[in-house]
C-alpha cells in the first residue's frame, strides 16, 4: 500500500540550504522543544530522578519538634500553674459529686480573691486527717467556716457566729442532719468552734458519711490546691459551680 504524500508519518521537514537539519518534537508547536536542543542554544540536560530538598525537609523535621516542645511545655504549665483535673474517688461529697466525676480545678482563683463560703475546694491531705481507707494525696470538701468566725450544731444545723447557715446547696435528704465528730477535741462541734486565722472549716455534702474537719480540724490555706469550677465527666451531668 502507498502513502498518502501528506501522510505525517512520512512527512519529511525540509532545511534551508546550508543549515544543519533538526526534527520538531510532536506536541512543540511553535515554543516546542527541539531534538538536539533549540537552534543555536544549548543541549537540555538529560532527564535523570528528582532529588528531594534536603534543607527543607530538615527545616519542617525543626518545626515539628519545635511545635511538639512547646505544646508539652504548655501543658505543663497550664496543669501546674492554672488548671487540673482530679478524680472523686468517695462519696463524701454526694450528692453534688459522685464517684467517679471529674472535676476541673481553678489553681489561680485564690491567688485573685479570697475563698467564699460555699465554695467547693481540693486541698492537699492535712496531717492529721486519719479517717482510714486507701491514703489519697488530694481532698474535696465544702468551705463552711471563714477563719475568725464560729461554728456551732444545733438540731442537725450549721450556725455559724450564732445564725443558722443556708446551705441551698444542699438536698432537703441533707438538711438537719449534721452530726458533731468524735468527743476530746476541740473541732469536733460538740461545743462551738473559732476557726484560727488563716484556717477554714470544710465539710462533705454527704453530712452522714464524710470525714471532714469535724474529724482531723481546719484545714489551712497554704494547703488549697484551687476552687471546683465545674463537673467536666460524665457529659451529660457537666455543671459550673
Amino acid at each position: 500500500m502507498t502513502p498518502e504524500p501528506d501522510d505525517p508519518a512520512l512527512a519529511v521537514y525540509e532545511q534551508p540550504a546550508g543549515q544543519a537539519a533538526t526534527i520538531p518534537v510532536s506536541g512543540g508547536g511553535a515554543d516546542g522543544a527541539y531534538a538536539g536542543g533549540p537552534p543555536g542554544g544549548p543541549a537540555p540536560a538529560p532527564d535523570g530522578p528528582v532529588v528531594p530538598d534536603a534543607p527543607r525537609t530538615s527545616r519542617w523535621l525543626r518545626e515539628a519538634v519545635v511545635v511538639v516542645v512547646v505544646a508539652v511545655l504548655v501543658a505543663v504549665v497550664l496543669r501546674t500553674f492554672v488548671v487540673q483535673t482530679f478524680f472523686i474517688p468517695s462519696g463524701s461529697m454526694e450528692p453534688t459529686l459522685q464517684v467517679g466525676d471529674r472535676i476541673l480545678v481553678n489553681k489561680l482563683s485564690y491567688h485573685l480573691h479570697g475563698v467564699a463560703r460555699g465554695d467547693i475546694v481540693v486541698f492537699s491531705r492535712p496531717p492529721a486527717e486519719n479517717c482510714g481507707g486507701p491514703e489519697v494525696n488530694d481532698l474535696v470538701k465544702r468551705v463552711v467556716g471563714l477563719p475568725g468566725e464560729t461554728v456551732s450544731l444545733s438540731g442537725g444545723y450549721v450556725y455559724v457566729d450564732g445564725r443558722r447557715l443556708d446551705e441551698s446547696w444542699l438536698p432537703a435528704s441533707e438538711q438537719g442532719v449534721t452530726r458533731p465528730g468524735p468527743a476530746g477535741t476541740l473541732y469536733s462541734l460538740q461545743h462551738a468552734y473559732t476557726v484560727p486565722a488563716n484556717d477554714y472549716f470544710v465539710m462533705g455534702d454527704n453530712r452522714t458519711d464524710s470525714c471532714d474537719s469535724r474529724f482531723w480540724g481546719p484545714i489551712s490555706k497554704s494547703l488549697i490546691v484551687g476552687k471546683v469550677e465545674m463537673r467536666v465527666w460524665p457529659i451529660s451531668s457537666m455543671t459550673f459551680f
